[in-house]
């Protein structure tokens, strides 16, 4: 296909460009007539009303755990069911929590004020003032996207502030510095944006003043992606961070000081993993950096500088290792209560805690006495206390909350889901496939310990951002597909977070190949293994595992039977030209630049539709995403249809962003869909 340019990368002979317009008539139009085919053919089958029903009674099912952090002597959570569509902020006592039947105090029905005020609002959270975090700043989006509104709510009256602080919807962000002063991350005006977007500029608001009018104290350059701004506590000090984020994995972080001056702290672009706590910064590095005491800080490790003789001296001091690395082993994330930092590890996409004590200028570390063999998370660490909950689940053991009250040294289940599926007669299994560069993949199997054949096979993928895929328990996936015989694999492709930065470098930008090819030789293992064939392997993803599956299908259509492609990116050579697209660059790399037009015009889907056979396609995005946009989905359906492959079917949510946030009746109605797709395409049991 011949594509003409006007600049290097960016396509201009697009005959459906006009999809691109999201809330255009003739787009619009088009949608519909979209989704009107696709709801025929999937709700239209005789199976799928009772997959729908399945899936909204497992998203809405009043046992379903509460997950809460607990603050200042409350949980907070928020919750959905049937009846509680849109949801409740709410909150109990950290005893209450720990019973059977919390006694839930409303903060917020968003149900209610829906009912008030016309608009769907789905709650996007709430940041609350220091020390009595009556006072809230509260985040709401009218559709579901990442633009939100803010208002001042006050807890204990149960009302929002009058006259109190509050925004339009934007993709801004908000935090207190005192409680009358608010933090702005600005992005409402064209000016306080940066190319993403994203907030540009950071300003101090005061109360009973105008937006309009807020002080700036910082900001980034328009090419940058973002900034961000938060106060940080620690013991007695209050340090005021500030971050110009120059892309997803690059930051210049600076503390402003009592005198007015943000001084920038002399770490590398590429630290990660960032903590403050008993005087200390700890930090980690995606690429190897030389300390000036001479410490080398490796990726995959752990190190830590006296933040507080920086502050007061300007000196950076010797650095510490907090924590050596090891192969395969990497850092899921960190955080603190007062008095201990907990560090979440991922060893061979396994995952485990260990805890760290300050004491006399040096650490010490033990792990936390938690379950093996599983997916280990931090569910929440009280700040300003001694309580820290842990999440533990695995492919076929339903999630569980442990509590501590005494940062970990006393442990106890106190909220276990109940199963959602019979997994007696299933396994789960971890196996390697070797991808074209000689690499070996893992990748995890879920299927019946009995299986004698081939079976209807799903298989998932991701490969980006530094986002690892863990397993996890998924009631509706046991309900709708593994207990109908089938399997489902789990393919830790490079580009992800399984293995820390270098397992996300090996796909970076040029290297993305590698990601593709990694789930290509997933697949291949997978029939080699007997689990399937070609014609039952079907594949999934979404955003980037969206462009996964899209490449995928147009690279090797031979080896599925069906493919899924969920809010996706697909038109790489226009993707920065799409909101927010340019904040992905340092990933896939910038479409302007011959350079790197030449990789992104080697893979993206958009531009290599076949007229070979495919197999059947469904691809799903939203008219409110405003994280990627719909155009990608719209444009390759239009595209696969032209091509002569009938078996493509759209299908766009009207409501809910990126992530489906809001009523979960459509949210099952997809993935209903999905299910039903997947069986008529592979075959198997209805």
């Amino acid at each position: 296909m011949t594509i003409s340019t006007t600049k290097p990368g960016l396509a201009t002979n697009d005959p459906f460009l006009w999809l691109e317009e999201r809330t255009s008539k003739e787009a619009l139009d088009w949608v519909h007539r979209q989704n009107e085919i696709t709801v025929a053919q999937l709700q239209g089958d005789p199976s799928y009303q009772a997959s729908f029903e399945t899936a909204l009674d497992l998203m809405t099912a009043e046992d379903n755990i509460a997950v809460g952090s607990a603050l200042n002597g409350h949980v907070y959570n928020f919750w959905q069911d049937k009846t509680n569509v849109l949801g409740l902020w709410r909150r109990t006592t950290i005893a209450s929590y720990k019973t059977d039947r919390p006694d839930w105090e409303t903060i917020i029905d968003f149900d209610q004020l829906a009912t008030k005020e016309g608009v769907k609002w789905v709650f996007g959270g709430a940041s609350r003032l220091y020390p009595d975090f009556n006072r809230c700043l509260v985040s709401m989006s009218p559709d579901g996207g990442d633009a939100s509104e803010m208002r001042e709510f006050d807890i204990a009256a149960r009302s929002f502030v009058e006259d109190g602080f509050r925004a339009p919807a934007s993709k801004s962000g908000f935090g207190w510095l005192d409680k009358d002063t608010v933090i702005v991350s600005a992005a409402f005006e064209e000016v306080d944006k940066t190319e993403s977007g994203y907030p540009r500029v950071v300003k101090l608001w005061k109360r009973g003043t105008r937006l309009e009018d807020a002080t700036p104290i910082f900001e980034a350059q328009k090419e940058n992606l973002a900034v961000g701004a938060a106060l940080e506590f620690d013991g007695d000090r209050r340090y005021l961070v500030l971050a110009r984020t120059l892309n997803f994995f690059a930051s210049h972080i600076f503390l402003r000081l009592p005198s007015g001056e943000n001084r920038r702290l002399p770490l590398p672009d590429d630290m990660t993993d960032t903590a403050i706590f008993r005087d200390q910064l700890v930090f980690g590095v995606r690429s190897p950096w030389t300390a000036p005491d001479g410490t080398l800080c490796k990726p995959d490790g752990l190190y830590s500088l006296d933040l507080a003789r920086w502050v007061e001296a300007g000196a950076l001091g010797p650095v510490q290792t907090l924590l050596e690395p090891t192969h395969r082993v990497s850092i899921a994330g960190m955080a603190r209560t007062q008095d201990r930092l907990f560090i979440n590890l991922m060893d061979n996409v396994r995952g485990k805690v260990v805890v760290c004590a300050r004491e006399k200028g040096g650490w010490s570390l033990k792990p936390v006495a938690l379950p093996e063999n599983g997916n280990v998370g931090i569910s929440h660490a009280e700040h300003f206390g001694s309580s820290v909950s842990f999440s533990f689940t695995d492919f076929l053991t339903p999630s569980s909350i442990i509590w501590s009250d005494d940062n970990g040294e006393t442990l106890a289940t106190v909220k276990s889901q109940p199963s959602r599926f019979d997994a007696s007669p299933l396994v789960s299994e971890q196996f390697e496939a070797r991808s074209k560069d000689g690499t070996m993949i893992p990748y995890f199997v879920v299927r019946r310990r009995d299986q004698k054949g081939p079976v209807p096979t799903l298989l998932y993928g991701y490969g980006g951002f530094e986002v690892p895929l863990l397993p996890g328990y998924a009631g509706v996936r046991g309900r709708l597909w593994l207990e109908k015989g089938n399997a489902y694999v789990q393919a830790c492709i490079r580009g992800g977070g399984e293995f820390g930065p270098a397992w996300h470098q090996a796909a970076l930008k040029g290297n993305r190949q590698n990601a593709f090819d990694d789930f290509a030789a997933v697949a291949e293992d997978v029939v080699r293994r007997g689990i399937a064939t070609a014609a039952s392997l079907g594949i999934q993803g979404g955003s980037n595992g969206g462009l996964l599956t899209g490449v995928s299908l147009t690279q090797h259509p031979e080896l599925f039977g069906a493919v899924i492609i969920e809010v996706p990116l697909l038109d790489m050579l226009r993707y920065t030209e799409l909101p927010p697209g340019a904040s992905w660059m340092a990933e896939y790399g910038d479409p302007s630049k011959p350079e790197d037009a030449t990789w992104l015009a080697a893979y993206s889907p958009y531009q290599h539709v076949g007229a070979g056979d495919y197999p059947p396609v469904l691809l799903t995005t939203s008219t409110a995403d405003d994280r990627v946009h719909p155009g990608h989905a719209r444009k390759m359906a239009a595209r696969l249809q032209e091509a002569g492959h009938a078996g493509t079917l759209f299908f766009e949510e009207t409501e809910g962003g990126h992530g489906g946030r809001g009523d979960r009746r459509p949210q099952a109605a997809q993935a209903a869909m999905k299910y039903v797709f997947l069986q008529r395409a592979l075959g198997g049991k209805g």
